[in-house]
């Protein structure tokens, strides 16, 4: 936020001039939000989730160690600049100082915490790094992991009964790493004591990929980036024969 006011005018075509409004400046983010980005480049692979997970983390790390919880992380809520920095955004559902026996229902319902749809007391951290785990499978999978996180579904379903294999046979996942399938997995905990938080994230295997370049994975995700939106603009001069439409996801009060 670079200003903010209370005399702010705007002057209409017509010529008719209105005055005192409040008004805020911010920060212009060229690239859009990470779901666009994600719509557009689907599966991007474990290397662009090591990419992105790094800038969450930082974010996330910020935010809760001055006492901050968002409860609303998900890829609608992330901004993206030119340079595929990431930028967290929307904190309207977000909690102060009191954040670790929450109880109010806040969230969307693909990315939220188990504990919050079934009305019991969470902390506000334990469920922003499961978010963070939805967020992570989409960028490297390019699908939801589930449709929601409850008992009765059958995706998260296959998670709590420990048929891991079958789970990421059926999410097309077989091909991602041990490393990988292990930290998801934590992630989607069921009990929000068990999940990592920052520090561990950071120095789990995945993550301390030998072979994993940060500036390099962001100038091939750059480059591919390009490459499709051209692929885009030449397939949007031609004429559709059918209309798609895509539906965000709606937050949940």
């Amino acid at each position: 936020m670079y200003e903010y006011g209370d005399a702010g005018q705007v002057v209409k075509p017509s010529g008719r001039i209105i005055e005192n409004l409040v008004y805020i400046v911010m920060e212009f983010v060229q690239g859009g939000l990470l779901f666009d980005l994600c719509q557009t480049m689907g599966s991007m692979g474990e290397d662009a989730g090591r990419f992105f997970l790094h800038q969450m983390l930082d974010a996330v790390e910020y935010i809760h160690t001055r006492r901050i919880v968002h409860r609303d992380l998900k890829l609608e809520n992330i901004l993206v600049d030119d340079n595929l920095n990431l930028k967290l955004a929307d904190f309207g559902f977000a909690c102060y100082k009191n954040i670790d026996a929450l109880n109010s229902y806040r969230g969307t319902m693909t990315y939220m915490a188990p504990e919050i749809k079934e009305g019991k007391q969470y902390k506000g951290t334990n469920v922003d790094m499961f978010s963070i785990g939805v967020i992570l499978f989409i960028i490297v999978q390019g699908i939801f992991p589930f449709k929601e996180a409850r008992k009765e579904e059958y995706f998260y379903n296959l998670i709590l009964q420990g048929q891991t294999d079958t789970y990421f046979q059926k999410v097309n996942g077989s091909g991602l790493s041990e490393e990988f399938k292990d930290l998801i997995l934590q992630l989607f905990s069921y009990e929000g004591d068990s999940r990592p938080q920052v520090d561990a994230i950071r120095n789990h295997p995945w993550m301390q990929s030998s072979t994993f370049n940060y500036e390099q994975t962001r100038l091939q995700l750059l480059q591919t980036l390009a490459q499709k939106q051209t692929n885009a603009q030449v397939a949007s001069a031609e004429p559709m024969t059918k209309p798609v439409k895509v539906k965000r996801s709606s937050p949940m009060v």
